[in-house]
């Protein structure tokens, strides 16, 4: 498990996940105005550079291509 960014509680107004987390391999994203403030992988490996660009970009993304495991990261 790696985390990237930061969040204070409430800070957000979306959490995104990409993969299912009752199979315990999973990225959450935590939103805010369509923006990612942090990403968490779970047993997901090689994405935590892309997610830390997602979070240093502060860009903002489509949440429905950042859910989807078929969209590359770099390409959301």
């Amino acid at each position: 498990m790696e985390y990237v960014g930061y969040v204070e509680p409430g800070g957000y107004d979306q959490v995104v996940f990409r993969g299912d987390p009752a199979t315990r391999e999973f990225i959450a994203f935590w939103l805010s105005g369509g923006r990612v403030l942090a990403g968490m992988n779970v047993n997901v490996w090689d994405v935590t550079d892309p997610i830390r660009e997602l979070v240093r970009s502060g860009r903002v993304v489509d949440a429905e291509r950042l859910a989807d495991p078929g969209v590359p990261l770099g390409e959301v």
